[in-house]
């Protein structure tokens, strides 16, 4: 069993209560706190038999290694969502057969080049979630890793959004080509806008760093490449944000496709 780890603040701990309780070691609270919201959550806490432990504001912001913990933070241990991206897809794969073909849910995956930032991963971990993205993938060499930020920032989407991170980008998104998804790549230079593509089957997602963008093997390997147009001043949008637009777009398209 992996070393326990920290999650903090309410939503991170409030979901990780909701979907894994049992992975909750003990959870401490700062008792001066004694809001509603406090109130609230101790007595969800009270329901599911986890043992609170309480703490003053120091004790919490050494373990979370934040003062923005809210006065609640949780020893955890780790939720396996799946073991590795084949065993979801194939698992997504299996359940899509055995469905008549108008409840089939398409495979909807978010890949993230170069993005190291623990706060723009925890953003995007959010709305792939929100957006019912089944994973987010990352390369190893060049990405940000799971910890207390990004945890705390996806409120709770790091514990139902599995990430996995690959050893070499490029080949994972040929496997994925292999298995018939549509790797379409964002790029300001793009001809094609996000909005003329067609993101009502199989598609991964690829989006790079603010301002960098994806490496040029990456942008090489995808399908197609489109933009997101500007109408503004600023020349681009924050990755999350970015994210946020292209899996709401296919999203919008999926429903539209239903109904």
């Amino acid at each position: 069993m992996s070393s326990p780890k920290v999650v903090f603040g309410f939503h991170a701990v409030g979901v990780r209560l909701k979907t894994a309780p049992q992975s909750i070691l003990e959870i401490y609270f700062e008792p001066t706190r004694r809001d509603a919201r406090m109130r609230s959550f101790l007595e969800k806490v009270a329901q599911y038999g986890v043992k609170l432990v309480e703490a003053d504001g120091l004790r919490l912001s050494k373990l979370a290694g934040s003062h923005a913990h809210q006065g609640v933070a949780a020893r955890v241990q780790a939720v396996q969502l799946r073991t590795s991206l084949d065993e979801l897809l194939e698992d997504l794969e299996a359940r899509n057969a055995a469905l008549p073909p108008a409840q089939r849910t398409p495979p909807l995956l978010l890949v993230l080049d170069g993005v190291t930032d623990p706060h723009n991963l925890g953003a995007c971990l959010r709305v792939a979630d929100g957006a019912g993205a089944h994973a987010v993938i990352a390369p190893k060499d060049h990405a940000a890793g799971i910890n207390a930020t990004v945890a705390k920032v996806a409120s709770g989407a790091a514990d139902t959004v599995p990430y996995f991170m690959v050893t070499n980008l490029a080949r994972t998104l040929n496997e994925l080509k292999e298995r018939n998804i549509w790797v379409i790549g964002t790029s300001d230079a793009a001809p094609q806008s996000l909005y003329q593509a067609d993101l009502k089957g199989a598609v991964a997602l690829v989006l790079g760093a603010e301002g960098e963008g994806m490496r040029q093997l990456t942008a090489k390997t995808c399908d197609a490449l489109v933009h997101i147009p500007m109408r503004g001043a600023v020349e681009s949008l924050n990755v999350s944000v970015a994210s946020g637009v292209c899996l709401y777009e296919a999203l919008r398209q999926r429903q539209v496709h239903i109904a």
